[in-house]
C-alpha cells in the first residue's frame, strides 16, 4: 500500500508538470484561434496547423534565425565552458574556488539585470545598446555557466592524473588535452552542448532588450504574437511550433538515455 501511494504521488507530480504540454500538443491538431473541448470534436483533428507553419515564410525565416542564433551560441558556450571548466578543474588553491563561485552568480542572477547591464554597457561603449552582437554576448552570459556545471562532474569523476600521465608518456599538453581528458568528459560537454541550445531557444529577456531592429527569436515574436492575438494570424500555428520543439526535445533526451545505458553496459 505504501509503494502504491508512492507512485500515485509520483505520477501525479508529473501529470501536474506535463499535463499543460500535453493539452499544448493535442491542440496543435486544432485549427481554430481559440480552443477548448467543444470546439476541438465541432472542428476536428487535423495537420492543417503544422502545413500553415511550413507554409507561412515569415515564421519559418524566425525559426531559422532563432536555430542558427541557439547553434552559434551553443559551439561558443560549450568551448568557453569546457576549457573554463578544465581551467577550473586543474587550479590549485583559491583561484578555481573563485572562479568557480564566480561561475555560479550568472546562474543564480536575476536575467532581467543581466539584460540591463549589457543594454547600459553596449549603449556606453558602441554607442548601440541593440545588436546581434550584444545578444550573442548576452545569450553567452546565461548558457556558459550551466556548460560548466554539465562538465565539472565528469572531471571529478575523472583520473586527476591521467592529464599528467599523458604528459609523463610523451603526449604534447595539446594531445593530452584532446585525446585523454576530452573523451573522458565528452557526454558533460554534450550535456552543455544541449543545454545551450534549449537555453538559447527558450530566452526571451535577453533577446527582447538587445535583439536589433526588424530582427525577432521564436520567444520574441511569440509575445508580440500574443499581445496583439486578435491581428495576427500565425498565432494557431505557433502550437504546432511549440509541439515540435516539444518533441524534438523529447526525442533528444530519451536518445541520449538510451546511449548512455548501452554504454553503462558494455
Amino acid at each position: 500500500m505504501k509503494k502504491f501511494f508512492q507512485i500515485f504521488y509520483v505520477a501525479l507530480i508529473l501529470l501536474f508538470i506535463y499535463a499543460p504540454i500535453f493539452t499544448l500538443v493535442l491542440y496543435s491538431f486544432v485549427d481554430a484561434p481559440i480552443v477548448n473541448i467543444e470546439q476541438a470534436f465541432k472542428i476536428g483533428f487535423s495537420t492543417n496547423l503544422y502545413k500553415k507553419l511550413f507554409a507561412d515564410a515569415a515564421l519559418m525565416k524566425i525559426v531559422y534565425d532563432t536555430l542558427f542564433l541557439a547553434l552559434i551560441v551553443a559551439v561558443l558556450a560549450t568551448l568557453l565552458g569546457t576549457f573554463g571548466a578544465i581551467g577550473i578543474f586543474y587550479s590549485k588553491g583559491k583561484l578555481g574556488k573563485s572562479v568557480s563561485a564566480s561561475n555560479r552568480i550568472p546562474v543564480i542572477n536575476a536575467e532581467i539585470v543581466t539584460a540591463v547591464a549589457l543594454v547600459l554597457l553596449f549603449a556606453l561603449i558602441f554607442s548601440e545598446s541593440r545588436s546581434y552582437f550584444a545578444m550573442v554576448i548576452g545569450h553567452l552570459i546565461i548558457t556558459t555557466p550551466f556548460v560548466v556545471l554539465s562538465v565539472m562532474p565528469k572531471l571529478k569523476q575523472m583520473d586527476s592524473n591521467l592529464y599528467e600521465a599523458a604528459l609523463d608518456l610523451g603526449a604534447t599538453p595539446f594531445t593530452a588535452l584532446f585525446k585523454v581528458v576530452v573523451p573522458e568528459i565528452l557526454s558533460g560537454i554534450l550535456s552543455g552542448f544541449m543545454l545551450s541550445i534549449t537555453l538559447s531557444l527558450d530566452d526571451y529577456i535577453i533577446s527582447a532588450y538587445t535583439k536589433p531592429a526588424g530582427f525577432d527569436t521564436i520567444s520574441t515574436y511569440v509575445y508580440g504574437a500574443m499581445s496583439k492575438s486578435n491581428a495576427n494570424s500565425s498565432l494557431p500555428a505557433l502550437r504546432a511550433l511549440s509541439a515540435i520543439i516539444f518533441v524534438v526535445i523529447i526525442l533528444v533526451v530519451v536518445l541520449k538515455n538510451v546511449h548512455i545505458r548501452k554504454k553503462e553496459a558494455k
